[in-house]
């Protein structure tokens, strides 16, 4: 059963306080996206904005925006190498500092996301998810969540979707600010960035449908 915790919150406050904080931090952090834009030019080339698309809200898709954090090097088929030999020490950098993602604060102030909810993922897994991991997308995704906070890419799909879940069933202000300080606390630790056999997190590739 649902839970109707967060009602007025998740319905009426939740948004305004969004806009109102992703509009604040891109304005503190002008000076930040102008500098890590010229190095990842400078370092990776062009485009600096990494674009691709992402199921949200309702399973809505949107345009989600990240620094780049990889090169274009391909082999002799023209085929790009895996993600570990065009990862970069730099895009490791904005990768373990979260740099790279920055940009989705503009998806925030656009409402395609939030600043706290279930990570955004892949378009294709939405045919991969059971009818229990579905339910994450009865929020906005998130610029952080509880599955974020809890290990990120080193805990399993299985643990990420039952962690993301929780929160959907218990969406309050204050759990919301306990993630976003919790957050900043593993930006600074620089926690759970890798999994244990991945560059990032290996694939979703699907797990027993319920009936």
């Amino acid at each position: 059963m649902k839970s109707a915790k967060g009602g007025i919150y998740r319905n009426f406050l939740k948004r305004p306080m969004d806009f109102i904080l992703s509009l604040i931090a891109i304005i503190v952090l002008s000076p930040v996206f102008l500098v890590v834009s010229i190095l990842v030019k400078s370092k990776l080339g062009s485009p600096v904005l990494f674009k691709q698309q992402r199921a949200g809200y309702n399973e809505k898709i949107f345009m989600m925006y990240k620094f780049r954090t990889m090169t274009d090097e391909r082999d002799e088929n023209g085929e790009l190498l895996p993600d570990s030999a065009r990862l970069t020490k730099f895009g490791k950098f904005l990768r373990s500092t979260s740099l790279d993602e920055l940009p989705e604060l503009l998806n925030i102030l656009k409402g395609d996301m939030s600043i706290v909810g279930p990570r955004p993922l892949l378009v294709q897994y939405l045919s991969l998810y059971n009818k229990h991991q579905k339910r994450r997308h009865e929020v906005r995704p998130g610029l952080s969540g509880l599955a974020q906070i809890s290990g990120r890419n080193a805990i399993s799909w299985e643990d990420k979707f039952n962690l993301d879940i929780e929160y959907v069933d218990n969406v309050s202000f204050i759990r919301d600010w306990k993630i976003i300080l919790l957050t900043i606390k593993k930006v600074f630790e620089r926690e759970g960035i890798n999994s244990e056999t991945a560059a990032t997190m290996e694939a979703f590739k699907g797990s027993e449908k319920e009936e």
